[in-house]
């Protein structure tokens, strides 16, 4: 911790922001300190940590001054982390909250996950060494001293050759261990387009193939599930996350909902969503917060909250008039109608179904007979015949 500054925690010229994550507490090596919960700002030169609440509480560590990283997984009541190891610190350092460390490496800790994508990106920086494009009179050097450098050089050159040596290794093992992978992903293709292609032949012959057949092949289909769920672990928490998976829900909830009519009620979705995305379950509270972005990101489908507080996911293009009109026509074919035999007839669930005609009564074309027996519904003569 002691490699870290005080700063405004505004970007120098030239300085670009890469990613944030909130949630974030800072360790000096295996002991906590107070910097408990923050945000953490990664840009191309220097790593900034702010407090949530405290926002005058701000330092930042140049990107010169890290030697490597590594991943720390998540444990039983442990968040995940990542683990800096830095390189000393420099004699013109400026003024920060330690004076001193026993421990050559700080460790993040995403207690708001997002540390896969975080991870990612700071890998990336490393990569690049983008800061190095910065004029050196804006630069933060690193301890030079002739005297220093010869004492320590010998040690440090030493640990760092291992540490090349042993990050190399494991990029070979990892390179051997993808390649299975990489087929895989091959096939993955392969897959999805023989999926596509099973559909479109159901859609073409459903003359051909009896019912039994198109449901044992679309749950062949539901049980391939979604690719690459979007998770927390790899958006974060918040907005970025909801808008994600709001974009998400857009691409897998389409087709079902035209094969439906248009319309599908939310816990519907939430089965039908959850079975695709495997063991990466979704709560409802982020389903909700996701369709509620739906319509403000201008996607294909929108959530409606009908009167009597029920919640659907709809196409955009869903036609509330055809709706009620085709409700009309089929309770004036049969003089009238319960929710139970107007699902029935139309084939959709009964608590959807109750709220169609509901809307038809709510535009006047329906009127009701609530009794004993139940709620009935019948054509409103008094707008049909004078």
């Amino acid at each position: 911790m002691d490699r870290f500054a005080w700063t405004s925690g505004l970007l120098e010229l030239g300085e670009t922001l890469v990613v944030q994550q909130r949630g974030v507490r800072l360790c000096d090596g295996e002991e906590k300190v107070k910097f408990d919960s923050g945000v953490l700002l990664l840009s191309t030169h220097r790593l900034i940590w702010r407090d949530q609440k405290n926002h005058e509480c701000c330092i930042a560590i140049p990107l010169s001054q890290i030697v490597f990283i590594e991943e720390q997984a998540a444990g039983i009541g442990k968040s995940a982390k990542i683990v800096v190891h830095l390189h000393p610190a420099s004699s013109n350092k400026e003024p920060g909250p330690f004076q001193s460390s026993k421990y050559s490496y700080i460790k993040l800790s995403f207690k708001e996950h997002g540390q896969i994508e975080f991870y990612r990106r700071l890998s990336e920086e490393m990569t690049q060494r983008r800061w190095e494009n910065m004029p050196a009179g804006q630069t933060i050097q690193v301890n030079k001293d002739p005297r220093a450098g010869r004492i320590r050089a010998v040690g440090i050159v030493g640990i760092e050759r291992k540490l090349e040596e042993k990050r190399k290794e494991t990029d070979k093992n990892i390179s051997e261990a993808f390649e299975d992978l990489s087929k895989l992903m091959e096939k993955a293709k392969e897959m999805v387009e023989l999926s596509k292609s099973i559909a479109n032949k159901i859609k073409e012959k459903q003359g051909d193939i009896t019912e039994d057949e198109t449901i044992r092949f679309k749950s062949y289909l539901l049980s391939m599930g979604i690719a690459n769920p979007v998770t927390r672990e790899t958006y974060g928490s918040g907005t970025h996350y909801h808008m994600q998976l709001a974009k998400q829900l857009a691409g897998i909830l389409q087709t079902p909902l035209e094969e439906r009519g248009g319309i599908m009620s939310l816990t519907e979705v939430y089965c039908l969503v959850n079975r695709a995305r495997g063991l990466e379950l979704l709560s409802p509270e982020d389903l909700v917060n996701a369709c509620k972005m739906l319509e403000s990101l201008k996607l294909p489908l929108r959530l409606r909250i009908f009167d009597s507080g029920v919640m659907v996911i709809e196409l955009q293009s869903h036609n509330e008039e055809e709706m009620v009109a085709s409700a009309l026509e089929t309770v004036s074919e049969k003089g009238s109608l319960t929710a139970d035999e107007f699902a029935k007839l139309v084939g959709m669930s009964v608590l959807l179904a109750k709220e169609r005609l509901l809307l038809a009564e709510k535009m006047g074309h329906l009127c009701r007979d609530d009794s004993v027996e139940g709620l009935r519904f019948y054509p409103n003569l008094f707008l049909t015949q004078s």
